[in-house]
């Protein structure tokens, strides 16, 4: 079926003045921010702005084919995504700037945002979600029990800084994965009149927030422009609490490879839609939720850190350190857990605890059926 790749082959040529801003251009220039941009794009500080086609040819100068196939799996993605969205009449001129890229183990940060002014006076500001770096997995774990995390923070004040004050162009946010819930808090979060200018927030299968933020009177305001899709078999996209509501998008791909945006299927101008979330998702959902719940906020902490804190004691910096030499990496981090008894013992309980909960859910939903989550058709 066809994807996001097709529908440039499709409606590439037709300008935004033809074929308005649609769902399917917000995740194609939401992907742009899983790019390593850095020495292509201007920086805030140093101001101005290069095209989306200067910008390819720069990159694919930089980075031959080999180079790109030695990367971690987004980069192989998404480095075809820009070059072919720079051939294309609707997006060739596309202007990037503000771009950023932080990774702060100090701060256990991981964040890059970028700016798309768009031949139709808008801007869209793209938030870049999860990458490869074990600090921006481990800022996600942290969001089970830690809010705001500092990525959110830096979301508010990236865009503060960058999208000027009332007066200027009309404004897009999005991202994919944690992107799309950066760019729901920056909007939520930003001043008003910042905030006034923003047109829609586009959530793309990204976690939810605590339920005192979704109470907020600001967020209540920022509803009716939130978008949210997910697929079929959302995992990450149904992560947290939402309040809005969301739009079930067909995938190619089953389970939790899903989440790859390249797998949603495209008809024209917008995806192809879904009545509901898979059996399977709404499971997952459950379980996590139940998982999550029987452990306060000090013992989620504690499984984090003993988590994360393994990794770095075995020299796992990447997900992708995790592929490479697999089998030698798993046998020195069961060595490390060898020594370690604490870790050991916090790391056994919460997987323990994970597997009950798991058990008590499918055997629950097993016994009677119940509803499917909030969905729009």
């Amino acid at each position: 079926m066809a994807n996001m790749m097709d529908y440039l082959d499709w409606r590439g040529d037709l300008t935004l003045d033809q074929s308005p801003f649609n769902e399917v251009d917000n995740l194609l220039i939401a992907q742009l921010a899983y790019l390593n941009l850095d020495g292509l794009v201007p920086s805030p500080e140093q101001g101005g702005e290069v095209t989306a086609r200067e910008a390819c040819e720069r990159y694919f100068a930089l980075h031959d084919e080999q180079a790109i196939a030695r990367q971690g799996f987004l980069v192989r993605m998404t480095a075809p995504v820009l070059r072919k969205l720079a051939e294309t009449r609707r997006f060739a001129g596309t202007r990037l700037a503000h771009y950023v890229n932080e990774v702060d183990p100090e701060r256990e940060m991981q964040f890059s945002a970028v700016h798309a002014r768009l031949d139709d006076g808008t801007v869209y500001v793209a938030f870049r979600g999860t990458d490869s770096t074990l600090i921006g997995w481990k800022e996600n774990f942290n969001m089970s029990f830690a809010a705001p995390v500092p990525s959110q923070l830096e979301a508010v004040r990236y865009l503060e800084r960058t999208a000027g004050g009332g007066n200027g162009p009309p404004l897009r946010l999005g991202g994919h994965s944690k992107g799309g819930n950066l760019a729901v808090f920056a909007a939520v979060r930003c001043r008003e009149p910042i905030r006034s200018r923003i047109l829609e927030v586009y959530n793309n299968d990204g976690p939810g927030f605590d339920r005192e933020f979704l109470a907020s009177p600001a967020y209540r305001e920022m509803l009716g422009r939130i978008r949210k899709f997910v697929p079929q078999t959302s995992v990450v996209g149904m992560l947290l609490e939402h309040d809005e509501e969301y739009t079930v998008i067909r995938s190619s791909q089953r389970g939790l490879l899903q989440h790859d945006a390249l797998s949603w299927e495209v008809l024209g101008p917008r995806f192809v839609y879904v009545g509901q979330v898979t059996r399977e998702s709404r499971l997952l959902d459950e379980m996590l939720r139940s998982w999550l719940d029987r452990m306060d906020r000090a013992q989620r902490e504690r499984f984090a850190e003993a988590l994360f804190g393994l990794f770095e004691a075995g020299g796992i910096e990447t997900v992708d350190d995790l592929s490479r030499d697999k089998w030698k990496h798993l046998r020195g981090l069961v060595r490390l857990l060898n020594q370690s008894p604490e870790v050991k013992r916090v790391l056994a309980r919460a997987l323990k605890l994970l597997f009950l909960e798991g058990r008590r859910v499918f055997r629950d939903h097993r016994a009677q059926g119940k509803p499917f989550s909030k969905v729009s058709d």
